[in-house]
């Protein structure tokens, strides 16, 4: 059962990064098109006020992505992922901000057992 279960998500994982159109599952009462992410077409395209978010505004958006997500529900202004960003740098910082939080969480849990 664990082998399929890592057969299944390596499958998943690499259909993830195919580059295709998507996949459109059809049911008796709704249509989805379920698309893989692409290229960001606002890459290193400033901001209306001029500015490129760099690893340091990647950190600050990892660490309040909780936060955010939790804000978009309610406002549709509100994104967790700074499209106007310098790619791998950017990232980079969001997912070591991200990590950060979770571990941070991680050891206030621990403590408190």
């Amino acid at each position: 059962m664990k082998k399929l279960l890592v057969f299944g998500l390596v499958v998943m994982l690499l259909m993830a990064c195919t580059p295709s159109p998507g996949v459109q599952v059809t049911t008796p009462d709704s249509t989805m098109l379920l698309t893989a992410p692409g290229p960001n077409p606002m890459l290193n395209q400033p901001d209306a006020l001029g500015r490129v978010a760099r690893a340091g505004a990647g950190i600050w958006h990892g660490i309040i992505a909780p936060a955010t997500l939790v804000f978009s529900f309610f406002n549709p202004n509100i994104h967790i992922y700074e499209v106007h960003n310098a790619g791998s740098e950017y990232e980079l910082g969001f997912l070591l901000g991200v990590t950060l939080i979770l571990a941070l969480l991680g050891l206030f849990v621990r403590i408190r057992r």
